[in-house]
């Protein structure tokens, strides 16, 4: 049998088969608080058996989307596509805690794997997070508007709070969106699950564990502002941490080992 020398390279992650060696646990499991921080050091652990390609892969990936960024209507849908990099790189996870080797290629496998899936999930994150946006905005942007040609200083200091209350209302009607989506990739490409589905099985996962994330997230906002430090260099390494997380809490919350 002959190989066609011309034939575009095939990623081999394109071919695994996804077999878990653990239970699904439909609905999520409960962890106790303290389970917030063993996420962040499961992610840590991840990244350090290879760091050089862990943040290769990272810059590459904000390369591509920055990229992506200029090119006329593409740019405001980039977003669709996260979920698709994002299963790929839980398909690299899986490989890694079996004992296997992190590869570029997986960073690109959920265009292989379930792709009209995980952008149809990007695609309802993307219009839930649109009508949120628009309908604060459309709500609170009518007084906005009206102060925008005043002089007066005290009705520009309440444009100013009215903007802040808009942001704060917008980031809180988010969370759920982004509840929604932490566990949705991983959720499609090992469990097969459809698009509204899996991001409603994400949903009820993190309510389930609203202590354990409140940790997860106190952690990362200190781990965020000491990366700062060195000129942000430290965000190289707590970036791709932070992703592998995402792996290690659906495990940590989905699996059951037998």
């Amino acid at each position: 049998m002959t190989t066609n020398p011309y034939a575009a390279p095939k990623a081999a992650v394109a071919d695994e088969t996804l077999v878990l060696d653990a239970d699904y646990v439909p609905g999520g499991q409960s962890r106790p608080a303290g389970h917030g921080w063993t996420w962040i050091a499961g992610g840590w652990d991840l990244f350090k058996r290879q760091p050089g390609l862990w943040i290769g892969m990272m810059l590459l990936t904000i390369i591509i989307f920055m990229g992506a960024s200029f090119i006329p209507l593409l740019g405001m849908f980039t977003g669709i596509f996260w979920p698709v990099f994002m299963a790929g790189i839980a398909i690299g996870c899986r490989v890694l805690h079996e004992g296997g080797e992190l590869e570029l290629g997986h960073l690109f496998a959920g265009f292989q794997q379930k792709f009209g899936t995980l952008v149809g999930v990007g695609a309802l994150a993307f219009l839930a997070s649109f009508v949120v946006v628009l309908v604060v905005f459309g709500i609170m942007g009518f007084g906005m508007l009206s102060a925008m040609n005043s002089t007066d200083p005290a009705v520009l200091k309440g444009m100013g709070l009215t903007m802040v209350l808009a942001m704060l209302i917008i980031t809180a009607l988010l969370l759920p969106v982004m509840m929604a989506m932490w566990f949705a990739p991983a959720l499609v490409v090992f469990h097969d699950m459809g698009a509204w589905e899996s991001m409603k099985e994400s949903f009820f996962g993190c309510l389930k564990n609203i202590l354990p994330f409140l940790l997860y997230g106190v952690v990362a906002l200190v781990l965020g502002v000491l990366a700062v430090i060195p000129l942000g260099l430290g965000w190289l390494v707590l970036w791709p941490v932070i992703v592998a997380s995402l792996y290690t809490s659906y495990r940590d919350i989905y699996l059951k080992p037998r």
